[in-house]
């Protein structure tokens, strides 16, 4: 089952409202994906440091401790933001090093996401629920992607909730499920020595999309090697700082729908979860072909 959403604002006149356009869209879907939900939104670049997501249950004053041990076994400031369960902190340090001093500091804490602009919000819960959480209608930026969980493959958990991001600003939101993914999960430990999270398919789909983009490879091309290299049945949902690209597998199964005026891009699973977005009634609407990747840059 599962909702898959996505908003990808070609006209930066629209940024201040893609919140407010994209909330609707995932609550849309609730009844796809009831156990949990989440949004990679991008937004708030940086000048070259890092944003990273944790998702923890430490207060404002155990996290002020953790930043300032944090600056202390890097090297580097460290500036932090809460939002709900989830606190963005933004640092020079390297991504290793900041992974390593959470683990030592505090071990519950989950790393959804780094990037210079991407942030990942997720948990269990209505999607109506995580969507009033994280304030996700008053968020600003240039585009999102929202996922809608009924979990058939491992736990109710904020761990295996999507997006999952395993790369510089890359996420991907996935709906099917993969046949070979144990395989190629072994295959990319040892080729590219990406240790996993959880036992969800969807980590190992986004983990062989950043591994071929970190082989210098386009968001488009890697999942064009996807029709290839994964098995299954599979609608994908994927984003980079300035990408954004949707694929279905070569028999589609799953539904999906996609529309685009001059203004944005939008994805849903199902044409309801479009119906409401502005000029929507004149836009160009259509399913995606099997096995045909689209996609779309910032210009």
């Amino acid at each position: 089952m599962c909702g898959i959403v996505g908003l990808f604002l070609k006209d930066p006149a629209l940024h201040d409202s893609l919140g407010e356009m994209f909330a609707p869209m995932l609550i849309e879907m609730s009844d796809r994906g009831p156990d949990s939900a989440g949004v990679a939104v991008y937004r708030n670049a940086t000048n070259g440091s890092r944003k990273f997501t944790v998702s923890t249950g430490l207060d404002e004053g155990d996290w002020n401790e953790v930043c300032n041990q944090l600056h202390r076994l890097t090297g580097k400031k460290v500036a932090s933001v809460q939002n709900c369960s989830h606190r963005v902190l933004t640092t020079d340090a390297e991504p290793a090093e900041v992974e390593k001093a959470l683990a030592d500091l505090d071990p519950l804490a989950q790393l959804m996401s780094v990037g210079r602009m991407m942030e990942i919000y997720k948990e269990v819960g209505l999607p109506a629920e995580v969507v009033e959480r994280f304030g996700i209608s008053g968020m600003k930026g240039s585009h999102a992607i929202g996922h809608t969980r009924m979990a058939t493959e491992s736990a109710v958990i904020t761990a295996g909730s999507h997006p999952f991001s395993t790369g510089l600003d890359m996420c991907l939101v996935h709906n099917g499920s993969l046949s070979n993914h144990n395989r190629l999960r072994e295959v990319l430990r040892r080729r590219a020595g990406i240790e996993f999270k959880t036992e969800n398919d969807t980590e190992v789909a986004a983990a062989y999309i950043s591994d071929r983009i970190d082989s210098g490879h386009s968001l488009h091309n890697a999942l064009e090697a996807c029709i290839d290299d994964l098995d299954g049945f599979y609608t994908f949902v994927a984003g980079t700082s300035d990408g954004f690209a949707a694929l279905r597998d070569p028999i589609a199964c799953k539904p999906a729908v996609l529309a685009e005026t001059a203004s944005y891009v939008a994805f849903g699973s199902e044409y309801r979860a479009l119906a409401r977005l502005p000029d929507i009634a004149a836009a160009r609407v259509w399913e995606p072909d099997p096995a045909k990747v689209y996609s779309w840059t910032m210009q």
